[in-house]
């Protein structure tokens, strides 16, 4: 199920952005990337509309998913 970023507070957005640039196998090239700098990344992606907060009710888990 589609969750508008826009509807979760600041802080818990940023938790899951935190927790999903964190997962081991998330790939960011051959640069380092802070966190606050991966968060960041990421939550322009969203605003962009290029990325997507999903929710996956069966394992109670959120996903970023890129939108092409």
């Amino acid at each position: 199920m589609e969750i508008p970023y826009t509807e979760l507070s600041e802080d818990v957005l940023i938790g899951v952005i935190e927790e999903f640039v964190s997962r081991e196998g998330t790939e960011y090239g051959q640069q380092e990337y802070s966190l606050e700098d991966k968060v960041k990344r990421v939550t322009r992606q969203l605003e962009a509309g290029k990325v997507k907060l999903f929710f996956d009710e069966e394992s109670q888990t959120c996903n970023l998913v890129r939108i092409t």
